[in-house]
């Protein structure tokens, strides 16, 4: 893992972040920075949004600093509870230094595995990956040299069940609040998707919506297309419909074939997914809908 300097723990520890949704009316900007004046922060960074400045929706991300944010942090919550609630608005407040974990899913593709690996060991990702899955055994050396849990639970259609109760204790036991689909080609549950809604990220081999289903990689080569791309989203219930957090393309050719489609599509899958998971475990991603709102 990457060092970092003790002031920097200090600075992590010290910082907060607020998410923040309502109906869009005069004032909400005003008595949130009024709140955190109050409490004797410093707000470091600001963004907003509003669907329409007369009857929208408005969203917001504040990022702050507090003096012992780390101890006063229930009464800090606790308090903006209470300044909230004229306003309606729904509302979630977060520690930069309390990091998410992270239960990473896989199949029989290590690239985009490898990658959040790599980002995660030199200190690029801000949380603790707690375990990785597959429903097979194929990944266990690359994982091991992590120290990382590496569990092996097979899954097909016909023990789907029995692999998500064998899943959610996993998840359970390890106090995971997140789980990264990094190319697991397994259909999710929807108990296992209700508990993890809006904290499930897939990468999907295609820019999506265009070319759903298997193969896209074919699917594109047989249309004869510019560009291929890959998207990350929020799983949901709808396969491959979730909101959608980001989103990336390359140009293509003719003189490229399928092995070709699928070289460069790995590459640009690994880096949409390390984006969409940055944002997430940075509490820059505002979910309203079928649609998100990234503050980035």
């Amino acid at each position: 893992m990457a060092l970092i300097h003790p002031q920097g723990d200090t600075l992590q520890e010290n910082r907060g972040r607020i998410l923040i949704s309502c109906p869009d009316r005069p004032g909400i900007v005003a008595a949130v920075s009024r709140f955190l004046y109050d409490w004797g922060a410093n707000i470091i960074r600001s963004d907003q949004h509003t669907t329409d400045p007369e009857g929208g929706l408005f969203f917001m991300r504040v990022e702050f600093q507090m003096d012992d944010l780390a101890r006063r942090f229930p009464e800090v919550e606790e308090g903006f509870r209470e300044a909230a609630r004229p306003f309606g608005i729904s509302w979630r407040m977060s520690r930069s230094g309390h990091k998410k974990r992270l239960a990473v899913f896989v199949s029989k593709e290590d690239h985009c595995l490898t990658d959040l690996l790599w980002r995660w060991r030199i200190g690029e990702l801000n949380a603790d990956i707690s375990m990785v899955v597959s429903n097979h055994p194929d990944m266990e050396p690359l994982v091991s040299p992590f120290g990382i849990p590496y569990h092996h639970v097979p899954c097909n259609r016909d023990i789907r069940l029995e692999a998500e109760k064998t899943h959610l204790k996993l998840l359970a036991e390890n106090e995971v609040d997140t789980v990264i689909l990094a190319r697991y080609m397994q259909i999710i549950p929807p108990t296992m998707i209700q508990r993890y809604k809006n904290q499930m990220i897939n990468i999907h081999h295609s820019f999506l919506p265009a070319f759903v289903g298997a193969k896209p990689y074919n699917q594109a080569y047989e249309r004869g297309v510019k560009i291929i791309g890959a998207t990350a989203h929020y799983v949901t219930e709808d396969l491959d419909e979730g909101p959608i957090i980001e989103q990336d393309v390359e140009r293509v050719d003719h003189r490229c074939r399928v092995e070709d489609l699928k070289r460069i599509g790995r590459d640009v899958e690994r880096l949409v997914l390390a984006r969409a998971v940055q944002w997430h475990l940075n509490d820059e991603v505002l979910v309203h809908g079928n649609k998100t709102i990234v503050f980035r």
